[in-house]
């Protein structure tokens, strides 16, 4: 018979991701999440079932009482004839009216930036978004962030060689 592998199971959270901002992390210091639906045409989901979709020059924007991603690059669905969409259109979030007046005080009132951190579908086949409340990092602080990770690193290597 075959060999048994050793598959580390991760835990079922519900969520199949489509697409994370690493970037984000790296740039920006998140201080707050929050979790938002997406207003998508038909062509956009399909192409984010094949898992295309870029988060890297995207933000949030508040207009009115609504919350908008922009930036965000969706490429046209190769089998969807006339009815494709427009690649980097602005697409509409959907949270609670008092969810956007809540985030657009703090983010107006601190200087701070709604970046999409993570793009995923939920176990009913939702899109959804995690927008998250982020202040820029200095050089400094990016540094001193590589350092611990470094320093993790090598504690870890450390123990595990006993």
């Amino acid at each position: 018979m075959g060999k048994k592998q050793n598959k580390k199971k991760e835990p079922d959270t519900g969520q199949r991701p489509i697409s994370e901002n690493r970037k984000a992390r790296h740039r920006f210091l998140v201080l707050e999440t929050l979790e938002c639906g997406i207003a998508l045409l038909g062509s956009e989901v399909k192409t984010l079932r094949d898992g295309k979709v870029s988060l890297d020059e995207a933000y949030g924007r508040v207009k009115g009482n609504e919350l908008w991603l922009v930036g965000a690059d969706i490429p046209e669905y190769k089998n969807a004839t006339i009815w494709n969409h427009e690649p980097k259109r602005p697409r509409k979030l959907l949270i609670h009216r008092r969810e956007v007046s809540k985030f657009a005080h703090k983010a107006h009132e601190k200087g701070l930036t709604l970046v999409p951190l993570k793009l995923y579908f939920t176990d009913r086949g939702v899109a959804k978004v995690l927008m998250g409340l982020c202040k820029g990092k200095k050089l400094h602080d990016k540094r001193e962030t590589l350092k611990k990770a470094d320093m993790k690193r090598d504690i870890d290597r450390a123990m595990r060689r006993g």
